[in-house]
């Protein structure tokens, strides 16, 4: 698949993936629908990685490696689910628009890396400023929106904390077979939370069917090779952009097709997100035009008359 083809299936894939959510589990309840998500993708990418000759080690290391990509995956995906009872489709995407500020911020302290040079402390800032400007309206929103908003945080938490941790840890093996991996640890751990839970349901509406499917299918076994595919291409930069999209698109997917109210508060709050996001990513190359633009001034100025 061609690059351009794959950058616009993933901004599809991630602006579909939090209404997906929603669907699924309607009528059948949020542990079914994110169990039989990871079932059906879970499946298809151990196909992929049998078909494609991966490698696939169940060494001590790669177990370790393996834990630390599914435990919070199932803590994730379980909070960002139960959340999108709550809170509108829309507001999932928007909130995770943190997530690569929140992966720096880990970073920090677990990888001794810097997250405040060049105005990435302002893009901070903005972003925190636009999330606060989303939990007030979720106050608005009914008694447990509040809530929908705090569980989807912890799923961003536990999604940058993976994602800073197996950098740590470092591996050789092929992320698809990570993902692969990850998912034989986290899908025991959701089916068994639909058991002890509510347990299966009497009945699958059509809608949360296909929702399950679609999210199986092109959320998890499509979606993730993609990205990985689009990583080893792309710069992070470019990539970082795919962060900008979604949200957008994600509200007004929510707004066209689940009839989702986007309030004022939340635009600003996701204006505010992106401007942190884009300043925080993007601060550097906005210091390096300052300097560029600083020397032409001063060229100019001592050019001969």
């Amino acid at each position: 698949m061609s690059i351009p083809l794959s950058y616009v299936s993933v901004i599809i894939i991630w602006s579909t993936t939090p209404l997906g959510i929603q669907w699924s589990g309607e009528q059948v309840g949020y542990e079914f629908g994110v169990a039989a998500r990871m079932l059906i993708g879970l499946a298809l990418l151990t196909l992929i990685v049998r078909l494609r000759r991966m490698p696939m080690p169940f060494t001590r290391d790669a177990w370790q490696v393996y834990l630390l990509g599914g435990i919070p995956l199932f803590i994730a995906m379980t909070s960002v689910y139960w959340s999108a009872q709550y809170i509108p489709s829309g507001w999932i995407s928007v909130i995770f628009g943190l997530s690569p500020i929140m992966t720096s911020v880990l970073a920090v302290f677990l990888l001794k890396e810097s997250a405040f040079a060049d105005g990435k402390l302002y893009g901070m800032l903005l972003g925190l400023g636009g999330l606060s400007l989303v939990f007030r309206e979720s106050l608005l929103l009914g008694d447990s929106a509040w809530l929908g908003v705090l569980a989807v945080l912890v799923s961003v938490s536990a999604h940058s904390t993976s994602a800073v941790l197996l950098k740590r840890k470092g591996t050789s093996i092929p992320a698809i077979s990570v993902t692969t991996g990850a998912l034989l640890i986290a899908t025991p751990l959701f089916w068994l939370n639909l058991m002890l839970g509510p347990g299966l349901p009497s009945t699958l509406p059509e809608r949360a069917m296909w929702a399950i499917v679609y999210l199986g299918v092109m959320g998890s076994a499509i979606g993730f090779p993609l990205y990985y595919y689009l990583l080893s291409k792309l710069s992070a930069g470019r990539l970082a952009l795919i962060t900008l999209i979604t949200p957008v698109t994600a509200l007004l997917l929510g707004n066209r097709l689940n009839g989702e109210v986007i309030s004022a508060d939340v635009w600003g709050g996701t204006a505010l997100i992106l401007c942190g996001l884009a300043i925080y990513e993007f601060g550097h190359r906005f210091r390096s035009l300052r300097r560029i633009s600083r020397r032409l001034a001063l060229r100019w100025r001592q050019r001969p008359m």
